[in-house]
């Protein structure tokens, strides 16, 4: 019996063997690289620990490496002294179990042997889980390379959960999924009771997720996805059918993150109806649900909202029937709208603030047939899509008035928090006025910092003409806080909302999928979505300039980030010769030289915007 199970694992070793060699790949167990003192700087014992199987990567000496395959299956004839000791192990663990710990050194995040190969094999061929062992880490040297700073966030992850199975090789994705875990800025190391429970989830989501992806697909990611959507605490006593189940919803998501698919932004405002839809009856009415985290009476951003819920009402007239709900300003209380909402028919639901993505992405997953969409931009969740204005054409025209208004070229500008697409608005701002004054220099103030208004710092600096929440401002009296409006921004919501819902009237919502990408609507001009707005202040040759630029714009006639462009280090980072994409623009992370002003460091800002930040902030935007 026991030499029967050699035969069979050497096959499966042989296979392995063969399946690395068609990859390019060496047969065989991996080496550790080099001599230990020459990877690491220090050396810690951790004593005995469960060594996640899937972990285990190779030996520690090239002289064990022929004897088996990549995984630790045996590979030598059955006549040989090695398979007669392998069966022998096996028979032992099958009467009485494996109990001697194996030796073994770590070095990021991968095991090797230095002493019971054939208990690895063993106990790997019998699908244990882990493996026991005397580990000693070596601490790679401090660097740059995210697979080394990931480590090291991996260090401060194992201290506080005594965690190895899950591993990442990118930075920051440690701290997400102790947001997740809600252990977050929490000091006090786990209980055994709470480490327990962590790891039988895990190797229960493991084994759920490699039934229904595959081995070789990346698990900790999914299992990050996974409680970032389900929640932790809500997930953790799960059954493994639970988990299975739920795997299946979230297919999508997962496969999403896992390819790493950009999401799809979509610019024009045009799908052919299908030929189908045309053949079909016309639905009698569509119901459509608005949510909102503030209400109409303290937030002109729901007020525009509304507005616009009511213009599209007003357009679709008896085919479209709509309801709100105020005050949404929980998770909690977001759920049970969209819950409420579905409920009452609605097959259609606008959550109008970025603070709802989750509760929106959550419901997205559990009630597939119903379109719930978020007002955000280049969110990467394709259970939902997501709509948002693109300013930067507006900002540009905005940037050309205060240009023609300013006495000294300085012009002030403040914007609550670096988001995508935000950076964009102020450089085309820059560029606008740059484009009408020479000595235009635009002073860059940020609204949601812990020191204070920004407004205020420009005031005390003495500027006069100051771009802010997307009205352009002359403050002729700080003192008393005279404000004269000379332009603003409008945005018409009702034209947007109504042009996505006849996406789902007439059967084209389809047409617009891209497998596991997620959808943003990004309209802006030339989709009749935003338009700028003069006050009778402005003079008569302002306004006409304004009306040429919008026209210009509208017709694409006209690029905001025209010529070279360079940061305010002075390095060229835009040519003229290649027209910029929508993608570059909306992740544009650096200031123009014609920008004064700083980048702030995530912990300046409040604790308001840095939870926005976090859900929608820019990658790479740190202090200079």
């Amino acid at each position: 019996m026991p030499m029967e199970e050699y035969q069979k694992a050497m096959k499966i070793g042989l296979r392995e063997n063969k399946e690395a060699e068609a990859k390019g790949r060496k047969p065989g167990l991996l080496v550790l690289p080099q001599e230990p003192e020459q990877l690491a700087y220090r050396r810690e014992s951790l004593g005995l620990k469960e060594i996640p199987a899937h972990l285990i990567a190779g030996t520690c000496t090239a002289l064990r490496a022929d004897a088996f395959s990549p995984n630790f299956s045996p590979v030598l004839p059955p006549d040989t002294e090695f398979a007669i000791k392998w069966a022998n192990l096996c028979k032992s663990h099958l009467e009485e179990g494996i109990r001697d710990p194996v030796k073994a050194v770590e070095y990021m995040n991968r095991y090797y042997i230095i002493e019971g190969h054939k208990r690895v094999s063993v106990l790997k061929y019998f699908g244990a889980v882990s493996v026991p062992g005397n580990v000693t880490r070596l601490v790679p040297f401090p660097s740059d390379a995210p697979e080394i700073q990931s480590y090291y966030e991996f260090l401060e992850f194992y201290r506080m959960t005594g965690q190895l199975c899950l591993v990442f090789r990118q930075p920051g994705l440690y701290a997400r999924l102790m947001k997740a875990i809600g252990i977050e800025g929490n000091t006090e190391a786990w209980s055994v009771e709470e480490s327990y429970a962590f790891r039988a989830f895990y190797h229960m989501f493991r084994a759920a997720f490699v039934k229904e992806f595959g081995e070789d697909a990346d698990v900790s990611q999914a299992f990050l996805t996974y409680v970032e959507i389900l929640g932790y605490q809500e997930s953790v006593h799960k059954m493994p059918s639970e988990i299975g189940n739920d795997l299946v919803k979230l297919r999508q998501e997962i496969q999403s993150r896992l390819q790493q698919t950009e999401s799809t932004l979509l610019l024009e405002d045009k799908v052919k109806t299908p030929l189908f839809s045309i053949l079909r009856p016309t639905p009698s009415q569509i119901k459509v649900a608005f949510i909102h985290d503030s209400s109409t009476s303290r937030s002109r951003w729901v007020y525009n909202h509304e507005y616009g819920r009511y213009r599209m009402e007003q357009a679709l007239q008896d085919q479209v029937e709509t309801f709100s709900y105020e005050d949404m300003d929980t998770e909690e209380k977001a759920m049970e709208a969209i819950e409420d909402a579905i409920q009452k028919g609605a097959k259609m639901i606008f959550t109008t603030r970025s603070t709802l993505l989750m509760p929106s992405v959550k419901q997205a997953v559990n009630h597939p047939d119903i379109k719930i969409l978020n007002c955000s931009l280049n969110t990467n969740y394709p259970s939902v899509r997501t709509y948002f204005p693109r300013l930067y054409g507006a900002k540009f025209i905005k940037g050309a008035i205060a240009g023609t208004l300013t006495q000294d070229g300085r012009i002030g500008y403040v914007t609550d928090y670096p988001t995508y697409g935000s950076i964009a608005n102020i450089n085309a701002f820059a560029q606008g006025a740059r484009m009408v004054n020479a000595n235009a220099k635009i002073y860059l103030e940020w609204s949601a910092l812990q020191s204070g208004d920004g407004v205020e710092r420009l005031h005390q600096q003495g500027i006069r003409y100051i771009d802010y929440r997307d009205r352009l401002g002359e403050y002729t009296d700080p003192i008393i806080g005279k404000i004269h409006n000379m332009a603003l921004i409008q945005c018409k919501w009702g034209k947007m909302y109504q042009s996505i819902v006849r996406r789902v009237m007439n059967g084209s919502w389809k047409q617009e999928n891209r497998e596991n990408s997620a959808i943003n609507y990004w309209w802006g001009m030339t989709q009749g979505v935003v338009n700028v707005q003069c006050s009778r202040r402005v003079s008569s040759g302002t306004r006409r300039l304004v009306n040429v630029l919008y026209e210009a714009l509208r017709h694409d006639q006209l690029d905001p980030f025209y010529g070279t462009l360079v940061d305010q280090t002075g390095q060229i980072v835009w040519g003229d010769e290649v027209p910029r994409t929508a993608q570059q623009i909306m992740h544009m992370n650096w200031l123009s030289s014609l920008v004064e002003g700083r980048r702030p460091k995530l912990e300046e800002f409040t604790p308001k915007a840095q939870e926005m930040i976090q859900l929608q902030g820019l990658e790479g935007w740190g202090a200079t």
